[in-house]
């Protein structure tokens, strides 16, 4: 089975998780928090942070087994997991100024591309 074909089924999985968990987490939200939504994401940044670590730094996983868990699986659970890891690594390597700059980038460039999304939804 090839890494790419690999790598989507783990993201499929990744995917159906991510919906079943935020919707068991969003029943102890108040209904107007996407508390749901939130759990998943520090579920994945810890999962990816444990796997991350484990598996890149202590004990490399062979073959496949990176791509399917850290980019297949957990790339599918949550994506803010690898944005959390990687401004965490550049703190880590004392790059302060860039993990500022990736934080305020995403988020602002992220809410800016859905604001811009969702007014191009209202002329169409």
């Amino acid at each position: 089975m090839t890494r790419a074909l690999l790598v989507a089924c783990a993201g499929g999985l990744g995917a159906l998780a991510r919906w079943g968990l935020t919707l068991v987490l969003q029943r102890f939200s108040p209904a107007a928090f996407p508390g749901g939504t939130l759990g998943v994401n520090v579920i994945g940044c810890f999962l990816l942070g444990l796997l991350a670590e484990l598996a890149l730094e202590r004990t490399p996983l062979g073959g496949h087994a990176r791509y399917v868990l850290l980019v297949g699986f957990l790339g599918a659970f949550t994506t803010f997991s690898t944005f959390g890891y990687e401004t965490l690594i550049l703190l880590r390597e004392g790059a302060a100024l860039r993990a500022a700059l990736n934080v305020g980038l995403s988020v602002g460039l992220g809410l800016a591309a859905c604001w811009g999304g969702v007014a191009l939804a209202g002329r169409l």
